[in-house]
């Protein structure tokens, strides 16, 4: 489909990663919005895929009508892939005179940090010719965004992921068992975090707790210090959420798990949702309760597909909507006057657009998207740290406590101290 006989230029439109609830909310208001300023809108199939190989075919003229209820349902109506041409000049010589050869003056793109990246360089490769507007979409909620405005379809996956907890904190009661769940997340632990509050889990991990590195060993500590904890607060249930980030700091451990599954995807990523880490962990707990010869019961469960194609809640009907007007606001700003780059990241902050530099984003040591992780310093973390159910400093210093604990432990108080001293940053 080569055809350039449109003077105003053509509006493409494709989406890269994983899905996130939105999607087409932003496809369907950038579509609207460009359609109405007289700009012919083509949908891009499979992200990066088809035009880093040079092919035209795929793709689709889009309408009004082929968008507009679209935009309240999720997945996405272009669909999606992970390509990412970055890596390999030839490829990203060719994602430009591709895009030329389908006439396309303005470009936006949906996704992720591999895909904001590709967005940038797509604008540069296009030297000024193809105007780029990248539209920041993940449920990780990962991207440094201002104003620590979250990211597209985090807010639905947080609702719907805290739902499913709290019917995992409900059969958990009912049924006097732990649950270890897992949260998609990859390196940050926003998703579990909020996840774990939404639902009332009785303990949250993230990885940004644990600095570089942590040990299977530590990880089944911490959660059975909390499960003690708890059992002398009268339950002998709850869950435990894990980010999924965890993985990457237990990656030596886990390549010595025969059930661990450990590839990298086309961007370079750890394939997070191939390590079984909720198996692993909750295999690791049972024996450890087993060789004490208590009698529990642990149930593993991963939450993160189930959340990545929901229909969006009123929020992100209403935020998506914001971010797909104005990355056409960007990509037509008249004469260039307010933003006279050619390639930018569409942001709102306090309520007012806010399209960033995409070297605003980039982390100067590896020239990549700047990750945003779960700042632990901030009220919001330790709100949510606060309301845990874990073993704390003060829990062994108190006399009283301590002597609590160690009876429900079936110890000494003087070596429950030892064994956990450590843990909560006492001297053994």
């Amino acid at each position: 489909m080569a055809d350039t006989s449109n003077t105003k230029g053509r509006l493409g439109i494709l989406v890269g990663g994983g899905p996130a609830p939105g999607i087409n909310g932003v496809i369907g208001a950038a579509a609207i919005e460009g359609l109405q300023h007289g700009v012919e809108v083509l949908g891009l199939y499979d992200g990066f895929k088809w035009l880093a190989e040079g092919d035209t075919s795929h793709v689709k003229p889009l309408t009004v009508d082929d968008v507009t209820l679209a935009r309240f349902r999720g997945g996405s109506i272009l669909r999606t892939s992970r390509k990412n041409p970055t890596a390999n000049k030839a490829e990203m010589r060719k994602v430009v005179a591709t895009l030329r050869k389908l006439g396309i003056r303005y470009l936006v793109t949906i996704g992720g940090d591999d895909t904001a990246f590709s967005a940038c360089k797509t604008s540069e490769y296009a030297k000024g010719t193809i105007r780029v507007a990248h539209v920041p979409k993940t449920i990780d909620n990962d991207l440094p965004l201002p104003g620590h405005m979250p990211t597209f379809g985090y807010q639905t996956a947080r609702a719907l992921g805290g739902q499913l907890v709290g019917n995992l904190v409900e059969d958990a009661r009912t049924t006097n068992r732990w649950y270890v769940v897992v949260a998609m997340g990859r390196s940050a632990g926003h998703l579990a975090m909020g996840m774990g509050v939404a639902g009332g889990a009785a303990l949250t991990l993230i990885p940004e707790e644990f600095g570089k590195t942590v040990s299977l060993a530590t990880l089944c500590h911490t959660i059975e210090a909390a499960m003690l904890k708890a059992s002398v607060q009268g339950r002998e249930y709850g869950v435990v959420v894990l980010a999924e980030g965890i993985a990457d700091l237990l990656i030596g451990e886990l390549k010595n798990e025969a059930i661990a599954v450990v590839k990298n995807d086309e961007a370079g990523h750890l394939r997070l949702g191939e390590v079984p880490l909720a198996l692993i962990v909750k295999r690791r707990l049972q024996q450890r309760a087993d060789e004490r010869g208590e009698q529990r019961t642990f149930v593993d469960a991963t939450v993160g597909y189930e959340l990545r194609c929901a229909d969006p809640i009123a929020y992100d009907v209403d935020y998506t909507q914001q971010l797909g007007w104005g990355a056409i606001a960007y990509l037509l700003d008249p004469g260039q006057k307010r933003w006279p780059d050619t390639g930018r990241l569409i942001a709102i902050e306090a309520g007012e657009l806010k399209p960033l530099r995409f070297a605003d984003i980039l982390d100067p040591k590896t020239g990549k998207t700047t990750v945003r992780r779960v700042d632990t310093s901030s009220v919001q973390y330790r709100a949510a740290r606060a309301y845990m159910t874990r073993l704390e400093r003060e829990d062994l210093e108190n006399p009283r406590q301590l002597r609590d604990l160690a009876r429900a432990a079936r110890l000494a108080p003087a070596e429950l101290r030892r064994k956990y001293a450590r843990l909560v940053g006492l001297r053994a």
